[in-house]
């Protein structure tokens, strides 16, 4: 395998990556705006970004720079600002490693380019049509479908991987709130919703990605992927409770009552993702691919939580 170009390595998943690849011994050249040992420091991803001198000799890119979800928005108009970053950048590495010769290029997307949530026993999957709803999703699926584009003029091949909520060590957001929740001992107040969400560890994520940078059967596809089985939210609490060492108590309210707790949060948009449904169905990437996730959900959330107790003891 050549060397991989990977951009935004020092994000959350970006670290897990590089550190996987270094322990295989594979060839990787990492790529940040934060000033870190190891990795090529860049001013910005910008559209006119001249990518030429960090393009010398790479044979695969995967792209995990990204303009993510603002918790709270202060651009005047977010989707000009999400399309400036995820389509715009995107695009001008794409077609300069192009002409570079680069062979493949990794886009690290989002299952919110299917939806935001999907109906009972009616997993996403890689054949449903685009659905994005938010600007950052329409960003995405604007990016993917210029790169699929670009690869048909220059034959460069693109690979486009679609997880939901990756988490392991590390992780923040609204994961990081659900390990306090459960590490607070406060009771669950999920016991009645019965919905079904996918999760994928960023060790399965790495070691798909891996898996993709030379997969003759990756190329110019879409490949959807999480753990295995999807839990409910009441079922992680209590999942991620026990990697704690705790039993979680249950506060049985009813459903229709956390819909209006959801309607008068300032975190709305947070709250509907604990009750809803997404969950997705990656067979057809294990069958393509003949690839199996390496850790279940179990060793996931087991590190997950090892890795939180070594900073609560670090503070």
């Amino acid at each position: 395998m050549g060397l991989t170009l990977v951009t935004g390595a020092s994000g959350f998943i970006g670290s897990h990556l590089l550190k996987e690849m270094a322990q295989r011994g594979l060839p990787v050249r990492g790529v940040s705006q934060r000033n870190k040992s190891g990795l090529i420091t860049i001013p910005s991803y910008e559209s006119s970004l001249d990518w030429q001198d960090y393009l010398l000799n790479v044979d695969s890119i995967v792209h995990l720079a990204a303009r993510v979800h603002v918790m709270r928005e202060t651009a005047e108009n977010p989707l000009s600002a999400f399309r400036s970053a995820n389509v715009d950048a995107t695009l001008n590495l794409a077609r300069q490693a192009a002409k570079a010769g680069v062979k493949r290029f990794v886009f690290v997307s989002t299952i919110k380019v299917n939806g935001e949530k999907t109906e009972p026993d009616r997993p996403f999957s890689h054949i449903d049509p685009p659905n994005p709803q938010d600007p950052y999703a329409v960003s995405k699926a604007e990016a993917e479908a210029g790169l699929l584009a670009l690869g048909q003029i220059t034959g460069m091949e693109i690979v486009i991987i679609r997880p939901p909520l990756v988490y392991g060590p590390g992780v923040g957001g609204n994961f990081r709130s659900l390990m306090k929740w459960a590490s607070s001992g406060i009771p669950s107040i999920f016991a009645e919703v019965q919905n079904r969400r996918s999760l994928l560890f960023v060790g399965n994520l790495c070691d798909l990605i891996i898996e993709t940078l030379a997969h003759p059967q990756a190329a110019n596809s879409v490949l959807l992927a999480s753990d295995g089985p999807a839990f409910s939210t009441h079922e992680l609490l209590l999942n991620l409770a026990a990697a704690y060492g705790r039993e979680l108590g249950s506060i049985r309210l009813p459903i229709s009552l956390l819909r209006i707790l959801r309607i008068l949060s300032f975190r709305r948009h947070a709250i509907e993702r604990l009750l809803n449904n997404l969950e997705v169905d990656s067979t057809a990437t294990r069958e393509r691919l003949a690839w199996e996730c390496p850790f279940d959900s179990h060793t996931g959330l087991s590190a997950s939580v090892r890795d939180d107790a070594t900073i609560l003891r670090a503070i």
